[in-house]
C-alpha cells in the first residue's frame, strides 16, 4: 500500500512548480515506505476546507489511512461536513517535531461525506465512542512530503 502513496508524490512533484520543487528537494522527500509509516503511526491532522463565503476553516481530526484514501470521522452537523457538502475538496497536514527535526505531509484531495453504515468495518473499529455519526473519506491527489536533515524517521 506504500506504493500508491509514493505514487501521489511523484505525480505531486512532476507537476510542481520550480518554487514547490526547490521548497521539497528530493534529498529531503520521504519514500514511499518512510510515506507510509509516518502517516500510519500518527493519528491527528489539521483538516482544511473552504466555507460557502470562501473563507478558509481548519480543524483538527483523527484519521484512519487505507491505501490512498484517508477516513476522517465526524459529529453530524459539523462545519467541515457541511463545507464538504458545498465544496468536496480538503487539505491535510500531518507534522510533528520543530526547527532541525521536523516532518510535514502535505496532502489535498476530492472528499466525500460517507454514512455511518458505508463505512468499511476496520475503519470504524479503529475509533471508539458513540460521537462519530459520518465519515469523511480523502482520497489524496496531491502530496508533498520533506524531512528536515535531523529527523530520525
Amino acid at each position: 500500500m506504500s506504493e500508491e502513496l509514493g505514487a501521489v508524490q511523484e505525480q505531486t512533484f512532476a507537476g510542481a512548480t520550480g518554487a514547490t520543487a526547490a521548497s521539497y528537494p528530493p534529498g529531503r522527500r520521504l519514500s514511499a515506505r518512510q510515506l507510509a509509516a509516518y502517516l500510519d503511526r500518527r493519528a491527528f491532522a489539521v483538516i482544511g476546507s473552504r466555507r460557502p463565503d470562501g473563507r478558509p476553516h481548519a480543524a483538527m481530526s483523527s484519521y484512519v489511512r487505507r491505501g490512498r484514501d484517508f477516513w476522517l470521522p465526524t459529529v453530524a452537523g459539523s462545519v467541515r461536513e457541511r463545507n464538504l457538502r458545498a465544496e468536496p475538496w480538503i487539505t491535510m497536514t500531518v507534522t510533528e517535531g520543530d526547527r532541525d527535526s521536523h516532518v510535514v505531509v502535505l496532502l489535498e484531495g476530492p472528499a466525500e461525506v460517507v454514512a455511518l453504515a458505508a463505512v468499511p468495518a476496520e475503519v470504524r473499529a479503529a475509533v471508539t465512542g458513540e460521537w462519530v455519526a459520518t465519515w469523511i473519506r480523502l482520497t489524496a491527489q496531491r502530496l508533498l512530503s520533506y524531512a528536515a536533515e535531523g529527523t530520525q524517521l
